[in-house]
């Protein structure tokens, strides 16, 4: 995947900070420190686009990024990462519904992509949120991350695990890593379908 241009566009706290609708959209949703930025940052072959934190709930807005690839515009958006128990709890009612206004109604949106980390096992949060988006009518995938981690044969096997755990087709997960560039092809052209 070429990637030409690749921009911050900007990031909103509320709905009325969102920008305009323009290009199609893709989400990506999941767990504080599960690894979005650095996957985000693969995906458009850039370094420091989205900003990696080691402190996990940094991510407190929903930033855009604008990426133009050979066939064509789309933004990729940052969603603020969930389930971070240092996070006020009124803090994190806030995000959670903006969160839900945008993946509810935004008109650009084609797909959401849910991060989960490939080493845990899967919680009611990402059961929960796969059944809102489905509810909702809205395109979701899994990408587990930091395959990397596991060796290929045990890989093979948390994929499959994880997979049935999520009652998912296999054509709706795709492992990756971010760190050796594992499933970002795919990853890419599972995005591309929903586009």
């Amino acid at each position: 995947m070429k990637i030409r241009a690749a921009e911050h566009m900007g990031a909103a706290v509320a709905v009325s900070g969102f920008p305009a609708p323009g290009a199609p959209e893709i989400a990506f949703l999941g767990r504080s420190n599960v690894g979005k930025s650095s996957l985000l940052n693969r995906l458009v072959q850039r370094k420091a686009l989205a900003r990696i934190s080691s402190t996990p709930g940094k991510t407190r807005l929903l930033h855009w990024y604008r990426v133009t690839r050979e066939d064509g515009e789309l933004w990729l958006v940052d969603l603020p990462g969930y389930g971070y128990a240092k996070v006020a709890r009124e803090e994190r009612r806030k995000w959670q519904g903006v969160v839900e206004s945008y993946l509810g109604a935004r008109e650009t949106l084609r797909l959401a992509v849910l991060l989960q980390d490939l080493r845990r096992d899967v919680s009611d949060d990402e059961t929960l949120l796969l059944e809102w988006l489905d509810a909702r009518g809205v395109p979701a995938l899994v990408a587990f991350t930091k395959c990397d981690k596991l060796k290929p044969m045990r890989r093979a096997a948390r994929v499959r695990e994880l997979r049935g755990q999520l009652c998912l087709p296999a054509a709706r997960v795709v492992p990756t890593s971010a760190e050796k560039g594992l499933g970002i092809a795919e990853l890419w052209e599972a995005i591309a379908a929903h586009l």
